[in-house]
């Protein structure tokens, strides 16, 4: 078994107290289909980071202030509104701002979220609370999310420093950058 610990994705550390706050973003409700949207795609919905760096503008263009960057690619981040070419991103700990579309993916990563403070993810090796226990997730380690059955997630996470990666089942409701029932695979 094993213990994995969080890497911060953005210039500013994330916060293990708004991490915690977290259980109450899993209560949005059910992402609808916008007919309006530039794109087509449902509002809103989870996508990561394409490179680095990311600036994060208070406005969707280029003429409008950088409020922040993102300095490592890969970062969740939820997209819930479009304007022509880009889209206001909400991140982990609720902050938004507007990047162009060509920097995002739709790639599934997400961040683990214990439902209890101070709390670790269990990663079980099937869906079952009963299945074996591959590896305990430090609050806020980063997961490439595969798959989702509306309960419980494929993930896969890695070590810091290491090469190997640990895949397993975690609780749905567990992570941020999938929404509750939502299914995919």
């Amino acid at each position: 078994m094993f213990v994995l610990h969080a890497h911060p994705g953005r210039a500013r550390p994330i916060s293990l107290a708004l991490l915690g706050l977290l259980a109450g973003f899993a209560a949005q409700p059910a992402p609808v289909l916008a007919q309006d949207n530039p794109s087509g795609l449902k509002l809103p919905r989870f996508v990561s980071t394409r490179s680095n760096p990311i600036n994060v503008r208070v406005g969707p263009g280029t003429k409008y202030d950088i409020a922040w960057n993102f300095v490592v690619s890969g970062v969740p981040v939820e997209i819930i509104q479009e304007f022509d070419t880009w889209r206001k991103i909400r991140d982990v700990e609720g902050d938004e701002g507007w990047v162009h579309q060509s920097l995002l993916v739709g790639n599934r990563i997400g961040y683990a979220t214990p439902l209890l403070a101070n709390g670790e993810v269990t990663m079980h090796s099937g869906k079952s609370e009963g299945s074996g226990i591959r590896a305990r997730l430090a609050p806020g380690v980063r997961v490439t999310i595969s798959a989702c059955d509306g309960t419980w997630c494929n993930i896969a996470a890695s070590q810091a420093g290491e090469r190997s990666t640990y895949s397993g089942w975690v609780r749905q409701e567990e992570l941020w950058g999938v929404y509750p029932d939502e299914e995919f695979d």
